[in-house]
């Protein structure tokens, strides 16, 4: 199957609750590749490639995230890049 990238964003309760890293350790289980950061605005932005059924089921989890968090909602829409691995990068 050919990968499929997505971006992300992630509005609600989701900065300060572990999200970035949670949605970190979901993607390397699940073998997908990107980045996640927090939005100076206070939603938290990703990016994931790879297999269409593994980034369906981030982006399944993106939906509620950690326990802590308090997801109101997720925007998704297609996008291009190549990665490898999945990191966290800095505020933008």
């Amino acid at each position: 199957m050919e990968p499929i990238t997505r971006r992300l964003v992630v509005v609600g309760r989701v900065q300060g609750v572990g999200y970035r890293q949670s949605m970190q350790r979901k993607a390397h289980a699940l073998a997908v590749c990107g980045w996640v950061r927090n939005r100076l605005d206070g939603t938290v932005e990703a990016v994931a490639q790879g297999d269409p059924e593994a980034v369906a089921a981030l982006m399944a989890w993106a939906r509620h995230g950690p326990r802590t968090a308090g997801v109101e909602r997720v925007e998704v829409e297609p996008t291009e890049g190549s990665f490898a691995g999945f990191e966290i990068h800095p505020t933008a």
